[in-house]
């Protein structure tokens, strides 16, 4: 049985640290990637088709008075995953964090949806998360100083929407997936998922928002801070927190 450690190391900080965020050009991922950067993180920022915003984020995020680096890959498509990962190691730096936030949402009643609706769903909310997890650990497992790894999941993954069996299924497998991910890229990488839940943006007023806020314990809905500090957090503890979900939304999953 293995005794206390006597390792004193002090969490680590932000600065200097590598932290590529995919789908950061909007909402939680542009929170994100202006959080770490105002930390003093070097953020590398994906996106799919929103150049301009991701223009505007890259600015926002500047290094040494140049822009965030951008890197555009259609998650949807392994080769592009491949390529984007390829794109990251030209860049010739370590890959300290991976943020997984890209991702599609759709509402459909289940006896509707379609194969071409699961993997609208499924290939970029699945089976990107997965090959992005692989080609970032592959990048960390050389590195001394090894990796973290993010996956924002939802709350959707912890309990059921009748009208998102699609969406709920991909979430839940990011969920599980994260254990498994954890066990396999040990110890040197940790692996773990963030399941939010109300984090309104330019929806904010729409009523299934609203609903979705009163019934929340904390009486209030989320933000991108509040993911990006938690993204921090694992981020910069000692690495003993592997495998994990946080579900950060107020406590809407106790209701």
């Amino acid at each position: 049985m293995t005794t206390s450690s006597t390792d004193n190391t002090v969490p680590q900080s932000l600065t200097g640290k590598r932290i590529l965020i995919t789908g950061a050009a909007k909402r939680i991922g542009k929170a994100m990637a202006t959080y770490f950067a105002a930390r003093g993180a070097r953020v590398l920022l994906h996106y799919g088709g929103s150049r301009q915003e991701a223009e505007q984020v890259a600015a926002a995020c500047a290094w040494e008075g140049q822009p965030a680096p951008l890197l555009q890959a259609d998650l949807s498509q392994v080769s592009e995953v491949m390529r984007l990962f390829a794109a990251v190691r030209a860049l010739g730096e370590p890959l300290d964090c991976l943020v997984n936030n890209a991702a599609r949402f759709t509402r459909i009643p289940a006896w509707e949806v379609t194969e071409a609706d699961w993997d609208h769903i499924h290939s970029v909310n699945l089976k990107a998360v997965f090959f992005c997890c692989q080609q970032a650990a592959l990048i960390m497992r050389d590195q001394a100083t090894g990796g973290r790894i993010v996956n924002i999941s939802s709350l959707g993954g912890l309990r059921p929407w009748a009208e998102h069996a699609h969406y709920c299924a991909s979430k839940a497998g990011v969920i599980h997936m994260t254990r498994a991910l954890a066990k396999a890229f040990a110890p040197n990488i940790t692996v773990n998922s963030i399941a939010p839940g109300v984090i309104p943006f330019e929806e904010r007023e729409e009523p299934r928002i609203l609903a979705g806020i009163q019934m929340t314990p904390a009486g209030r809905a989320g933000s991108g801070q509040d993911i990006a500090e938690a993204a921090e957090w694992l981020f910069t503890n000692r690495g003993f927190v592997t495998g994990q979900t946080i579900a950060l939304d107020g406590g809407l999953n106790l209701v």
